[in-house]
């Protein structure tokens, strides 16, 4: 159950880190951050709500208790991650750019995997 744990945090403390390095950029509308956005075709209006969105959906992770919020806000994040990906191949950016997103992806499903791990295992502790 420890290392069950500590993989899960640590999973979840790399998503969190990616996520919110992503996240206060778009919710302060930085100008890096517009000229990326206009590169990928996309308004700058749309950047404080994906911010808003990232923070949120990494607080609902963090905070204990929450299941069905938990499920919303990993699918969110893996949403944003896939059209962030999807985005910067359809403007024809180079594929190498994807190894970010597959990190990503990876640190995503590591957290959502362990975190329904751990919590068979406590339901498998506390049902003995």
């Amino acid at each position: 159950m420890k290392k069950l744990t500590i993989g899960y945090w640590i999973c979840t403390i790399l998503m969190v880190a990616l996520m919110g390095v992503g996240a206060i950029p778009d919710l302060l509308s930085v100008p890096d951050a517009v000229t990326l956005f206009a590169h990928l075709g996309y308004p700058a209006y749309l950047l404080p709500f994906l911010g808003v969105a990232k923070i949120l959906g990494i607080i609902a992770i963090l905070v204990p208790g929450f299941p069905r919020i938990k499920e919303w806000a990993y699918a969110g994040l893996v949403f944003d991650l896939a059209g962030a990906a999807y985005s910067t191949l359809a403007v024809g950016d180079p594929p190498i750019g994807l190894v970010f997103f597959l990190i990503g992806f990876l640190v995503i499903f590591g957290s959502y995997f362990l975190y329904h791990k751990r919590l068979k295992s406590a339901h498998l502790k506390n049902t003995k």
